[in-house]
C-alpha cells in the first residue's frame, strides 16, 4: 500500500466504526451503591442447545431458566433438552453496581477454534454485549490473537430502577431490538406502552434502531422478606415461576396479580420444615370460612430463607368474599421448535403518533424525560457529558443518532471517493 493511501484507510475504518457506534445505544442506570438487584436478558439462541449449556453460557442455574420462562420443570431430564435455534428465552442474571453504573460482570466465556470477538458478542451472546465491550472489560488480555481456551469477562446490561414502575412492582429486561421490531411491538409483547418505553429509555422520540438495547419493565409480584433472609428482595415477573430456598420452594406471580403465591417445590432435595408454628398448616395452605361478616381466611406463607431455614408466616384476615382455587400461572412443555409468529411476522406498524396502545389507553405524547434518571447511549462508547435541556440525571443520544449516522455516511462517501481517485 502506498504511503499517501495508509493515512485515508486508517480514516475509512475508524469511519465505518464510528458508523456502526451511532447505530447502537443502550440504556444505562447511574447507581452509587454495592447493592445487587435481580434483572432479565432477552437472548435469542444462536443454535440448538441443551438447557444446561444455556445455563453455563451466563454461568445462572438451569432450573431458574425453565421457571423464568414457565417451562415445566417436571419433565424427565428436562435440564438436558434441546432448545431450538432462534428461540427467545429470559435469562435472571444478578445486576451489581460497577463504576458507577448497572452491569453484570459474573459471566465468563471460554474462548474456542475460530471465535472472534464479533462472533461472541453478536453471535454467542446475540447482540447483548458489543466487541469494545468485551475488549474494554478485559483490558489486561493481548485480545489480538485469540487463544482457544482464553477465559473472558463479558461485561452484560442490566437495569434495576428500584424494583419499580410507575410505583407498581417491575422487573426490567434487556432486550436487543430486532430488525423487524417496532415500539409498538415490543411494547405489546411485553404488556407495556410506547410511552412507558420511552420515559423508560430516556428517550425524546420512539425511534430504534436493530442492536439497539432496550430496558423493557416486566410487570411483577414482589416479596417483603426480611433483610437478613437470603432471598431477600425476590421478585417475579408476571407469568412467570421462580425457585428459592435452595430449590425447596417454588414461587409465582399470576398474570395480571401483584400477590406472589409460595409452595413446597416437586424437586426431591433436602429440605427444613415447611409447617406454619403453632399450626397444622403446611407453607402455601390455605382456608376460607364463610361467616356473616365476610370470610375469614387463614394462609401459610413463606416468609424467606435464612440459615438454612424455611421462614413461615401464619396469618389470619377478613375478607369480603372468599376467593375461589389459587391460580397459578400455566407452565408449557419444554420446546422443540420456535413458534413462526416470533420469527417471521413483523411487529405492528407504529402510529404516527406516539400512542399508547396497550389497554386502550388514550394518546398521550411521550415525554423526554425519564423519571428514572435512565441514560441512553452508544452501545460501544463511553457515557457522554449531559446534554443541554436534558433531564437531570440522565442522557439520551436518540434525538441525536440519525443525523449523526447521516454525517458519517457523508464522510464515509468523501473518503470513498479520494481513495477511488488516489488508486
Amino acid at each position: 500500500m502506498k504511503n499517501s493511501e495508509k493515512p485515508l484507510f486508517l480514516f475509512l475504518i475508524l469511519a465505518s466504526s464510528l458508523a456502526s457506534m451511532a447505530t447502537a445505544k443502550s440504556t444505562i442506570e447511574p447507581c452509587s451503591s454495592k447493592d445487587t438487584c435481580n434483572s432479565l436478558l432477552g437472548y435469542t439462541l444462536f443454535t440448538d442447545l441443551k438447557v444446561t449449556e444455556v445455563a453455563s453460557l451466563f454461568q445462572v442455574d438451569p432450573i431458574s431458566i425453565l421457571l423464568s420462562n414457565s417451562i415445566d420443570i417436571s419433565y424427565p431430564d428436562v435440564e438436558n433438552h434441546v432448545l431450538p435455534e432462534k428461540l427467545f428465552l429470559k435469562i435472571p442474571i444478578t445486576c451489581s453496581c460497577v463504576d458507577g453504573i448497572r452491569k453484570s460482570l459474573s459471566t465468563h466465556y471460554k474462548t474456542r477454534t475460530s471465535d472472534t470477538l464479533g462472533s461472541i458478542a453478536d453471535s454467542v451472546y446475540g447482540g447483548l454485549v458489543s466487541p469494545e465491550q468485551i475488549q474494554v472489560a478485559n483490558s489486561d488480555l493481548d485480545l489480538s490473537n485469540l487463544d482457544v481456551g482464553t477465559k473472558l469477562v463479558i461485561p452484560l446490561p442490566c437495569t434495576c430502577f428500584n424494583g419499580t414502575d410507575d410505583s407498581l412492582p417491575a422487573l426490567y429486561l434487556s432486550y436487543v431490538v430486532r430488525r423487524i421490531d417496532t415500539m409498538a411491538g415490543i411494547a405489546k409483547r411485553f404488556s407495556t406502552s410506547v410511552t412507558d418505553l420511552t420515559n423508560v429509555n430516556a428517550m425524546g422520540a420512539p425511534d430504534i434502531n436493530p442492536g439497539d438495547i432496550l430496558a423493557v419493565p416486566l410487570l411483577a409480584c414482589s416479596s417483603n422478606f426480611p433483610k437478613y433472609a437470603t432471598d431477600y428482595g425476590l421478585i417475579i415477573p408476571n407469568g412467570s415461576y421462580a425457585l428459592t430456598a435452595g430449590h425447596c420452594v417454588q414461587c409465582s406471580c399470576v398474570l395480571g396479580s401483584h400477590s406472589m403465591y409460595c409452595e413446597p417445590a416437586a424437586l426431591a432435595v433436602s429440605c427444613s420444615s415447611m409447617r406454619c408454628r403453632n399450626s397444622n398448616f403446611m407453607l402455601g395452605n390455605i382456608t376460607s370460612q364463610p361467616s356473616s361478616s365476610g370470610c375469614k381466611l387463614t394462609t401459610c406463607s413463606y416468609n424467606g430463607f435464612a440459615s438454612g431455614t424455611i421462614l413461615t408466616t401464619l396469618s389470619m384476615s377478613l375478607q369480603p368474599r372468599c376467593p375461589g382455587p389459587q391460580q397459578l400461572a400455566p407452565l408449557i412443555a419444554p420446546p422443540d421448535s420456535v413458534p413462526k409468529e416470533l420469527m417471521y411476522v413483523p411487529s405492528p406498524s407504529p402510529s404516527p403518533v406516539f400512542d399508547d396502545i396497550v389497554g386502550g389507553g388514550s394518546i398521550v405524547a411521550a415525554p423526554a424525560a425519564s423519571p428514572r434518571g435512565g441514560l441512553t447511549v452508544p452501545s460501544s462508547s463511553s457515557i457522554p457529558g449531559n446534554p443541554a435541556n436534558g433531564p437531570a440525571g440522565s442522557i439520551s443520544m436518540a434525538s441525536c443518532l440519525l443525523s449523526c449516522y447521516s454525517f458519517v455516511v457523508f464522510l464515509i462517501s468523501i473518503a470513498s471517493c479520494f481513495f477511488v481517485f488516489l488508486v
